[in-house]
Order: C-alpha cells, then sequence, then structure tokens
C-alpha cells in the first residue's frame, strides 16, 4: 500500500518523529531524579551525559525534515536505551519508545515505499493546484 499523497505522508511522519524525539528528550530530563535517590547517586558526569542526550534528543527533532534526519533519530535510539544502565525503568520506558519509533518507520515504508528514503515535493508541472483540460 502506498499513499495517495506521498510528499504529504512523508511530511505526517516527519512530524510525529519529530514529537516522540521531543518526548524521548523529555522522558531523559526525568532520570535525574530517579538516579539522585540511590546509594551512588547523581554525580556530575552522569548528570553531564544525561542533559546532553537530553538536548540532543531534542535538537534531533528540529531536523526531521531533513534527508539525514530518520538516520539521525534512528541512531540515537541507541543512547536512549543505553539510560536503563543509569536507572533500570528507563529500560522499559526506552523500550517503549524504542517500539514507537520502528512503528513510524514500518509505517513509513509501507506508505513510501521506504523507510529512509527521501520523498521529492511536487514540482510545478506535475498538476498541483492545476485544473486539467478534459477531451
Amino acid at each position: 500500500m502506498t499513499a495517495p499523497d506521498p510528499a504529504r505522508a512523508a511530511k505526517a511522519l516527519r512530524g510525529a518523529a519529530a514529537a516522540v524525539l521531543v518526548l524521548e528528550g523529555i522522558a531523559v530530563l526525568f532520570v535525574p531524579r530517579g538516579i539522585a535517590q540511590t546509594e551512588e547517586g547523581l554525580g556530575g558526569v552522569r548528570l553531564t551525559l544525561l542533559l546532553v542526550l537530553a538536548v540532543v534528543l531534542i535538537l534531533a527533532s528540529g531536523i526531521q525534515r531533513r534527508p539525514r534526519g530518520l538516520v539521525i533519530g534512528t541512531a540515537l535510539q541507541v543512547p536512549l536505551l543505553l539510560t536503563g544502565l543509569l536507572n533500570s525503568v528507563m529500560w522499559f520506558v526506552a523500550g517503549a519508545f524504542l517500539i514507537i519509533w520502528f512503528y513510524l518507520l514500518q509505517v513509513r515504508k509501507e506508505l513510501l515505499g521506504s523507510p529512509f528514503e527521501a520523498v521529492e515535493s511536487p514540482g510545478p508541472g506535475d498538476g498541483e493546484g492545476e485544473e486539467r483540460a478534459t477531451p
């Protein structure tokens, strides 16, 4: 099954991917609170790593309209999953986000034919907004 308007479908899926990345960044910001209550405590290195990951996830949401945005977002799923090493609850949270992310890639593959290829927007001669004469 392919989308009747691939450009619109690609735009909608990019928006969904950006929203997921923002939610992932917000979820990572909750991790320091859980770590601070453990025996080891938070520490400067852990806090810095988590803050950097949260900022990178949020910034990656802004580049989803670029051709490599989905590839970068997919690569960021690995460090998100590894936050489970810092707080065991993040295995479940990151796992849920990972399932959502791969579901979005699967929907994109079904609608557009490929999960990562860029979709060309229609040009001026493609009939967008123009009426065609009937014979």
